[in-house]
């Protein structure tokens, strides 16, 4: 894509937009001072993008037809076969829909992206590569990523494999409902309010929202870099410790892992609960939209850890309820990103893909086309940008520090917080011909224990902890950041110890 230099009516029309005043003789000063910028941008075009090889055979891969597509989870099914040996040899992985995979069609869940082809693979994806693993294919994700709900992605509404009149969980829904139907071993979710966790609740799988930055963010369409996650979904705590192990630790290429360590998370196994500090955060129960059995189901796994030998005591912190608040400011950031940036992280020296940027940028031609999510976090970020710029951001940014701190001082007195995943087991689908409320109701009403923990930072794990009514509930466990071993002790512990 070519630089052309701006005509004196473009300069006419944006400095209109800006509150300056030109005149012609302005107009055309500025046409000369813009038009030098095309020599720069002749040199940048010519230059090479430095992307790492891509060294796996591969095809593009099928969408499936809808009789082996039948829960809607897989957006194209392909097969990339990695090393002949190693940690994962011979397991198959699907990568949510927003994870690039060279020359693997990608869609992030809206046609405006259907059909982009990736240069370059995911930092993540050639690491599960290297171990053995075999991609089979990308999960639908929900549109933009910006749902917990399974019915936004354009491609149709993602079923839940225990009732198909249910929502899977957003945004990862494809993966959590492909893991949880057995149609792949692993998969790999990314989590900014709870994408990875509801998904694992609601299918009844193990999600592992990584602390910030352990897991590289390379070659994946960010939603907002200070509450990216990528993270495993699997369907027992053993396969999730692996899969953390070879996806986790810098990468060279992403900001966000300036501070991020890893760890041995499957020599973690089999250490058992007892010991361990659990607090039961009275906060996450009795939530709005909350379902009695859930939360006592929760309590129940609470009693069976006091049974294996670990130190159960109830914890309070009374603004758990309210740092959900932190959120939407956040994504006045991710907004401006996604769409006035074409997905580039700005100010920051990550890895840019500029065929992405480049099919990114014509959003507004379809605009039409997003889903009333979408276009609700559009129209508020810009409301706000416009009457308060970017105060709300600032003042989210300043709280966040103390948030964290609170959280960080329950666990120096507990090693592990638990609390529900979801208030709710799976939801029902939006009806066909249900009002535009219901559906974006649908979308946010099973965050309130999940979407604070992306902007403190600290790892979360959601585990089935029993079922009700034949659909899973889900217990979360948050640990101390780069801790992850500790949730992954504490969860085996757990898994081990059901009836059988």
């Amino acid at each position: 894509m070519a630089f052309h230099p701006p005509t004196l009516d473009e300069i006419g029309e944006v400095a209109g937009e800006l509150g300056l005043h030109f005149d012609a003789a302005d107009a055309a000063f500025f046409q000369g001072l813009l038009g030098a910028f095309g020599a720069s941008a002749a040199l940048l075009d010519a230059l090479p993008d430095g992307f790492p090889p891509v060294r796996y055979p591969r095809t593009p891969g099928v969408r499936p037809p809808p009789e082996e597509n039948p829960l809607g989870a897989w957006y194209v099914r392909t097969r990339i076969e990695g090393a002949p040996t190693g940690p994962l040899a011979g397991r198959s992985v699907a990568l949510k829909d927003n994870v690039l995979v060279a020359g693997v069609p990608m869609m992030n869940g809206t046609t405006l992206l259907d059909g982009y082809v990736p240069p370059v693979d995911a930092t993540i994806a050639t690491r599960i590569l290297d171990a053995g693993g075999i991609i089979a294919g990308k999960a639908v994700c929900e549109s933009w990523c910006f749902s917990g709900g399974s019915h936004t992605s354009d491609t149709g509404p993602v079923r839940n494999p225990h009732d198909r009149m249910r929502s899977a969980g957003g945004s990862s829904s494809g993966s959590a409902a492909l893991v949880a139907a057995g149609e792949v071993d692993l998969a790999i979710g990314c989590d900014q309010g709870g994408s990875i966790r509801v998904p694992a609740s609601f299918c009844g799988a193990v999600g592992m929202k990584p602390t910030h930055g352990l897991v590289p963010y390379t070659g994946i369409l960010s939603l907002e870099p200070t509450i990216d996650h990528a993270g495993p979904i699997t369907r027992n705590v053993a396969d999730n410790a692996l899969l953390l192990q070879v996806i986790a630790g810098p990468d060279g290429f992403d900001s966000r892992q300036a501070a991020a360590r890893s760890d041995d998370y499957v020599a973690a196994l089999g250490g058992g609960a007892r010991g361990l500090r659990i607090g039961v955060l009275r906060e996450g129960f009795g939530q709005p939209g909350a379902e009695p059995d859930v939360d006592a189901a929760v309590r129940a796994a609470a009693a069976r850890f006091a049974d294996l030998g670990a130190k159960v005591e109830e914890v309070s912190l009374p603004l758990h309820r309210t740092a959900s608040f932190l959120f939407f400011p956040l994504l006045q950031s991710g907004a401006m990103m996604l769409f006035h940036a074409g997905g580039c992280s700005l100010g920051r020296e990550d890895l840019q893909v500029p065929s992405l940027v480049d099919r990114m940028h014509g959003w507004r031609d379809r605009a039409d086309a997003l889903p009333d999510t979408v276009k609700f976090l559009l129209l508020n970020t810009e409301l706000v940008r416009r009457r308060h710029g970017f105060r709300y951001f600032a003042k989210a940014m300043n709280s966040v520090r103390g948030v964290r701190a609170a959280y960080d001082g329950l666990l120096e007195r507990v090693d592990v917080l638990l609390l529900p995943t979801t208030p709710m087991k799976a939801t029902l689908l939006p009806r066909p011909g249900a009002s535009r409320a219901e559906s974006i109701a649908a979308s946010f009403g099973s965050t309130p224990n999940t979407m604070v923990f992306d902007s403190t930072h600290h790892p979360a794990l959601s585990l089935p902890c029993g079922t009700s009514e034949g659909l899973p509930i889900g217990m979360q466990l948050v640990g101390r950041r780069f801790e992850e071993a500790t949730l992954y002790r504490a969860a085996q512990a757990f898994e081990e110890s059901a009836p059988r």
